[in-house]
C-alpha cells in the first residue's frame, strides 16, 4: 500500500515511427564464377563411386562356390581379373523359386594361388574367358579423390574471399548506421515536435548552416562541429535530431553508439572511422549518435571500476581523433543524444567537439498539451474530450508517456465498441499507465480488505487536513499490478519547481498517515502495509538533513557526495562520506526526530477525526472506490451530524 503520486515531471515528443529507407548496397558479381562448378563435381563424384557399383541381378559368392558352378556346367563366361573373378551364367540355368538367367557372380581370387585348376575346368566345360588388368590406381582414380576435393575447397575459398564486401560475417570494420540519403527525404520535420521550443530555437541555426553555409563563412564563423542533446528518456531527443535533418533536406546518419562496441579490439574504431568516411562523401549531412554514453564514459571511472575496457577506450579515442580531424566547412555536423551527461569523458565534451549542449527538459503545462494535440491527430475524439484537463493531470510525463496514454484511451474505446475516444478512456489510460492494472482477480480476505481500507483513508484524511498537500483525487482499495493493494490519488493544481520545508513536512506527514490509521484503529498492532511508505519517508528526511540544510542541529552543510566510482551492486548511488562517525550518530538521530515528531503530529489529526476516519473506510469496503465529491459529501455529512448532536 502506498500513496500514489503525479509527481513525475513533464515530456517531450516521443520518436513517431517513420519508414526507415537505407543506401542500397551494390551487388557484386565477384566470386559467383566458383559456384557453378561445385554440382559438376559433386555429379563426377557421384558417377565415380556409385556408377561403377555391381548390377542387381549380380551377387558375390565364396571361390569354391564359383568352381562348382564351372564344374556342374552353369557358367557361361568368365572374366579373369587381378583381384576379382566375375562369371556369367548360362540363359538356361533356372530354378523353381527364381530365374537366375545372365546373372552375375563375383569372386575374390585368392593370392597365391595358381589358376591351372581354373583353366583347365573353363577348357573342359567349353567356358568362354577373357582377362584385363587392374594393377595400380588409375590417372582418373587419382584425380577425383585428391585434385577435384582440394579444387572444391579452393573454389568456396575464394568465393568467400571475394565476397567480403557482402558477407554480415566478415563486415566488422564496416558501420551500421541507417543513413537516409537526400533521395529518401525524412518525412519528419518540426511539426511533427512539440513541447520543446527552446531546443528547437536552437537548432535553427543548425539548419539554416546546412541550407546555406556562405552566410556565416563569409564573416569568418564557424558552425559548431558537434550538439549534444541531453534530456531524461522519451523526451524527444532522436525525434528532434531528424526534424532537423528533413528541415534541412540533407543525409541523415543515424547509429547507436552500442553499434561501435564488439568484443574484438580495433572494430569499434574501424566503424568510427568508415562512418566519418562516408559522412565525408555525402556532405552536408548529420551524424546522428543515440546513447553517445555507451561509447563515451569517462576513461578515469571506467578504468577505477573494472580495469578499463581496451575496445571502448580505442572506440572513443577514435572519435575524438575523426571529431578533430575534419571541418565543419564541409557540411558534416555531429549530433548525439544522452540520458546521462555526467558520465560522458570531459575530452568528448569540451569545445571544439561537442560545442553545444541542448537541454530538452520535460514539458509543462502548455507544452503536454500541445504533445497530446500532435499524437491525438491520428486518434477520432469524442465532444467532451479536453486534453487541457488531461495535460493538467499528467505533470511530470514525458513525450513517450503521452503518446502511451493516447494509445491506450483508443485501445480501450475500441475493447468496448465505442466509435470514438470518450474522456472516461483518457483517464482510465492514466490510471493504467501510472499505476498498472486492476487486480480484481486477487481476492483478499476481510481482514485484509478492512485493513487496507482504513489504511488509505489515513492517507487521504491527513493529506484533506494539512496546509501544504497536493489535493486528493480518488482513493481505492482495488489491487493494481504495481503490488500495490491500494492507493491514494493526489493530482498537483500547478508545476512544482521548488519545496518549502513545511511542504516536504506536510508530504511526510501524508506518507505516514496509512501506518497511523493501523495503530489507531487496531491499538497499536501494526502490518507490513507501510513498508513503501517508510522507505519513502526515510530517503527524503535524510535528503532534508544531508542535502537540504534543513536542520537545526547539523546546520547549513552538506554531507556526502555521490561517488565518482559509479553505482552499488543493488542499483542505489554511491556515496563517499566527508563526515565523521559522530557526525553520522547525529545525522541518525536528527532524522529520526523529525519522523517522530510529524508522526506524533499525525496521531494526533487522526485521532481527532477518528469517526470520519472509520465513516470513510466503511464507504470505501462497500464501493471499493471514492473520489473527491463521495469523500466531500460524507466529511460533509459527518459535520452536519456533529453539528446536530452539539
Amino acid at each position: 500500500m502506498s500513496v500514489a503520486r503525479a509527481n513525475r515531471g513533464a515530456a517531450y515528443p516521443c520518436n513517431l515511427h517513420r519508414k526507415r529507407s537505407s543506401v542500397p548496397m551494390k551487388s557484386d558479381a565477384r566470386g559467383k564464377w566458383a559456384w557453378p562448378w561445385i554440382p559438376l563435381l559433386f555429379a563426377i563424384l557421384f558417377v565415380y563411386f556409385f556408377g561403377s557399383q555391381p548390377p542387381l541381378n549380380s551377387s558375390d559368392v565364396p571361390y569354391s562356390e564359383f568352381l562348382s558352378e564351372v564344374r556342374a556346367g552353369h557358367v557361361a563366361e568368365v572374366q579373369i581379373k587381378d583381384r576379382t573373378l566375375v562369371g556369367t551364367l548360362k540363359l538356361d540355368n533356372r530354378d523353381s523359386k527364381k530365374s537366375t538367367a545372365g546373372r552375375l557372380i563375383f569372386t575374390t581370387r585368392l593370392p597365391g594361388i595358381p589358376d591351372t585348376e581354373l583353366l583347365k575346368e573353363l577348357d573342359a566345360q567349353h567356358v568362354k574367358y577373357s582377362g584385363s588388368g587392374e594393377s595400380g590406381s588409375s590417372w582418373m582414380s587419382t584425380l577425383l579423390i585428391w585434385v577435384l576435393p582440394l579444387l572444391l575447397l579452393g573454389s568456396i575459398y575464394m568465393t568467400a574471399i571475394k565476397g567480403l564486401g557482402h558477407s554480415p560475417a566478415l563486415t566488422f570494420g564496416k558501420n551500421r548506421a541507417k543513413i537516409y540519403d537526400q533521395s529518401d527525404r525524412l518525412n519528419v520535420s518540426f511539426q511533427d515536435v512539440a513541447g520543446v521550443d527552446e531546443a528547437e530555437a536552437e537548432l535553427v541555426e543548425i539548419i539554416d548552416f546546412l541550407k546555406s553555409p556562405e552566410k556565416y563563412q563569409r564573416l569568418g564563423g564557424r558552425i559548431p562541429k558537434g550538439v549534444l542533446l541531453v534530456g531524461p528518456p522519451g523526451t524527444g531527443k532522436t525525434l528532434l535530431a531528424k526534424a532537423v535533418a528533413g528541415e534541412a533536406g540533407v543525409a541523415f546518419f543515424s547509429i547507436s553508439g552500442s553499434d561501435f562496441v564488439e568484443m574484438f579490439v580495433g572494430v569499434g574504431a574501424a566503424r568510427v572511422r568508415d562512418l566519418f568516411e562516408q559522412a565525408k562523401a555525402k556532405a552536408p549531412c548529420i551524424v546522428f549518435i543515440d546513447e553517445l554514453d555507451a561509447i563515451g564514459k569517462s576513461r578515469s571511472t571506467h578504468r577505477a571500476l573494472n580495469g578499463g575496457n581496451d575496445e571502448r577506450e580505442q572506440t572513443l579515442n577514435q572519435l575524438l581523433v575523426e571529431m578533430d580531424g575534419f571541418d565543419t566547412s564541409k557540411g558534416v555536423i555531429i549530433m548525439a543524444a544522452t540520458n546521462a551527461p555526467e558520465v560522458l569523458d570531459a575530452a568528448l565534451v569540451r569545445p571544439g567537439r561537442f560545442d553545444r549542449l541542448v537541454v530538452i527538459d520535460r514539458p509543462d503545462l502548455a507544452g503536454r498539451e500541445q504533445i497530446l494535440k500532435l499524437h491525438a491527430r491520428k486518434v477520432k475524439l469524442g465532444p467532451g474530450v479536453e486534453l487541457a484537463t488531461i495535460a493538467a493531470r499528467t505533470p511530470g510525463m514525458v513525450g513517450s508517456d503521452l503518446a502511451n496514454i493516447v494509445n491506450e484511451a483508443a485501445l480501450l474505446a475500441a475493447r468496448r465498441g465505442a466509435d470514438e475516444v470518450q474522456m472516461r478512456d483518457l483517464e482510465e489510460a492514466i490510471d493504467r499507465v501510472m499505476l498498472g492494472l486492476e487486480k480484481r482477480t486477487r481476492v483478499m480476505s476481510e481482514e485484509d480488505k478492512e485493513r487496507v481500507a482504513y489504511h488509505e483513508t489515513g492517507h487521504a484524511l491527513v493529506a484533506l487536513s494539512v496546509e501544504h498537500s497536493d489535493p486528493v483525487h480518488r482513493i481505492s482499495i482495488i489491487p493494481r499490478s504495481v503490488s500495490a493493494l491500494g492507493y491514494t490519488l493526489q493530482l498537483p493544481t500547478h508545476e512544482r519547481f521548488l519545496m518549502t520545508q513545511p511542504e516536504l513536512e506536510d508530504r511526510i506527514a501524508v506518507m505516514l498517515g496509512g501506518r497511523a490509521a493501523e495503530e489507531i484503529i487496531y491499538h497499536g498492532v501494526i502490518s507490513t502495509g507501510a513498508a513503501d511508505d517508510l522507505e519513502k519517508v526515510s530517503e527524503l528526511v535524510r535528503q532534508m538533513v544531508m542535502r537540504f540544510g534543513m536542520s537545526e542541529q547539523l546546520g547549513q552543510l552538506t554531507y556526502g557526495h555521490p561517488s565518482k566510482n559509479g553505482f552499488l551492486p543493488n542499483g542505489l548511488t554511491a556515496e563517499e562520506r566527508n563526515y565523521s562517525e559522530r557526525t553520522a550518530q547525529k545525522i541518525d538521530e536528527e532524522a529520526r526526530r523529525i519522523i517522530d515528531q510529524i508522526h506524533h503530529r499525525v496521531h494526533s489529526i487522526l485521532a481527532q477525526k477518528r469517526r470520519e476516519l472509520r465513516s470513510i473506510a466503511d464507504a470505501l469496503i462497500r464501493k471499493e472506490t471514492l473520489t473527491r465529491p463521495e469523500i466531500d459529501e460524507l466529511l460533509a455529512q459527518h459535520a452536519a451530524a456533529t453539528l446536530l448532536t452539539s
